[in-house]
C-alpha cells in the first residue's frame, strides 16, 4: 500500500496530539519535593532578652594634655651667662639653681653703695655731735639760735642721705642676687636656649628655658553644651570622675577641676579640664588622649542590644518574639544608646527580641534562636508537632 501526502499529514497531526497531551499531563502533575516544603519556614535568628538596669550615659571626647603650671625663665637684667647648672630634660625642684650670670659689675655696685652708707654714717655722727655742742653753747649764750638751727638742718639732711644710700644698697643687693637664676616651680625643664658666654636679655622673645609641671597634670577637652546641665546636676561639687584612655598604656583616673565660663558659639561645645596624678609620667604635655566622662545615669531603664532596633519608614520598632515563636513588630522609642545597649520605652523587661537576622522577617513569621542547644530545638519542635492538629 502506498502512502500519499495526505496520509503523512494525518500521521503527523496524530503524533502532535499525543505529544501535547503528554506534555500537559506532566506539567499538571504535582512535584513531590515541592509538596514536602513548609509554607511558613522557621528562620534562624539571634534572640536577646530585655533587661531592666541603670545605664550610665558616657560622654567621649578627644583631649590634649597640658601642664597645670608652666614658667618661662628669663633674666631680670641684661648680663653674660657665666655658668649653667642644669641639663636639658632634667627634673628640678623649686629653688634649684639654674643659671649664674656674670656678677662682677653688680658686686662692685653693692660695695660702692655700702661705702656710701658708711661715709654718710660718719658724717651724720659728726653732725649730731656738732649739734649737741651748739645746743650747750646756746644755753650758755656763746652762740646764737641761728647756729643751732643750721647744725640741726645738716643732721636732718645727712639722715635723709643715709636712708637713700641704704635703699641703694638694698637695690644693689637685689641686682646682685638676680645673677643667680633659680627655679620658681618644680617640674621638668625643656630645651636651653643660652650658652655660657652668651648675652641673656630680659626682652628676648625666647626664654632661657621653660619649666613645666608634670605632676599633677591636666587634660583639656570639650563636651557638647547640651551635656553641661547633666554634668552640673550629677556632680554639684564639680568633681566628676574622668577617665583618660592612653594609647597602648591602659587607663588613668582623674577628676574634673575646671568648667569654662562660656560655651563656644561656633562649635557648640564647652571647654573643661581634668586633673590626673602623673607620678609615672604617662601623660606628657601636648599629647592627645581619649577622655570619657559619665554625664548622667538613667535608672531602671529597659535595655536591649542596639542591633535589635529597626528603623522603619515612620518609626523605630523591634521584632518581639511571641510564646509560639512567631514575631510581631513592637514600636519603641530610643532614649539613649550606650556601649551597645539601647535604653528604650514601649517594651517590658524580660521581653524577647530579635537581635540578628531581622532583615528577612515579616510579622507572623516563625523564628528559632541560633544559640539554642540542639536538644532544646528538638524539644521545641516536638511540642509544636503535638500542638498541631
Amino acid at each position: 500500500m502506498q502512502l500519499t501526502l495526505k496520509h503523512y499529514c494525518l500521521i503527523g497531526l496524530a503524533l502532535l496530539a499525543l505529544g501535547g497531551g503528554g506534555y500537559y499531563a506532566l506539567r499538571d502533575k504535582p512535584d513531590p519535593a515541592a509538596a514536602k516544603q513548609p509554607r511558613n519556614p522557621v528562620q534562624v535568628v539571634k534572640i536577646g532578652v530585655a533587661e531592666q538596669k541603670s545605664i550610665p550615659i558616657m560622654v567621649i571626647s578627644n583631649g590634649y594634655v597640658t601642664a597645670i603650671n608652666t614658667v618661662d625663665v628669663r633674666p631680670q637684667a641684661q648680663n653674660i651667662v657665666k655658668a649653667i647648672h642644669v641639663r636639658e630634660g632634667q627634673e628640678v625642684r623649686a629653688g634649684d639653681l639654674l643659671f649664674t650670670l656674670d656678677e662682677r659689675s653688680d658686686r662692685s655696685g653693692v660695695l660702692k653703695a655700702e661705702a656710701d652708707v658708711a661715709g654718710t654714717r660718719a658724717e651724720l655722727a659728726e653732725a649730731e655731735t656738732a649739734l649737741k655742742r651748739n645746743q650747750e653753747l646756746l644755753e650758755k649764750g656763746f652762740v646764737s639760735q641761728a647756729v643751732v638751727d643750721t647744725a640741726r638742718s645738716k643732721v636732718n639732711a645727712l639722715r635723709s642721705t643715709l636712708q637713700a644710700n641704704q635703699a641703694l644698697t638694698q637695690a644693689s643687693s637685689v641686682a646682685l642676687g638676680n645673677n643667680r637664676i633659680t627655679a620658681s616651680i618644680s617640674g621638668r625643664i625643656g630645651a636651653i636656649s643660652v650658652h655660657v658666654g652668651s648675652l641673656a636679655q630680659p626682652s628676648s622673645t625666647t626664654p632661657m628655658v621653660t619649666i613645666s609641671q608634670l605632676h599633677p597634670i591636666a587634660v583639656s577637652f570639650s563636651v557638647p553644651e547640651r551635656e553641661l546641665a547633666n554634668i552640673v546636676a550629677t556632680y554639684p561639687k564639680g568633681d566628676a570622675p574622668v577617665t583618660a584612655q592612653l594609647p597602648g598604656a591602659g587607663e588613668m583616673q582623674g577628676k574634673l577641676i575646671f568648667i569654662d565660663n562660656a560655651a563656644d558659639a561656633q562649635s557648640g561645645t564647652i571647654r573643661m579640664k581634668a586633673q590626673f596624678d602623673n607620678q609615672d609620667r604617662k601623660l606628657w604635655p601636648g599629647s592627645f588622649v581619649n577622655v570619657r566622662l559619665v554625664s548622667r545615669t538613667i535608672p531602671d531603664a529597659v535595655a536591649i542590644p542596639a542591633q535589635a532596633v529597626v528603623t522603619g519608614p515612620v518609626e523605630k520598632f523591634v521584632y518581639l518574639v511571641q510564646p509560639d515563636s512567631t514575631v510581631k513588630q513592637q514600636k519603641v522609642e530610643v532614649v539613649a544608646i550606650e556601649q551597645g545597649l539601647a535604653a528604650v520605652t514601649g517594651l517590658a523587661a524580660g521581653a524577647r527580641v530579635v537581635v540578628e537576622g531581622a532583615s528577612n522577617l515579616r510579622p507572623g513569621g516563625k523564628v528559632r534562636d541560633a544559640e539554642a542547644s540542639p536538644a532544646q530545638a528538638a524539644a521545641d519542635g516536638e511540642r509544636k508537632s503535638k500542638r498541631a492538629p
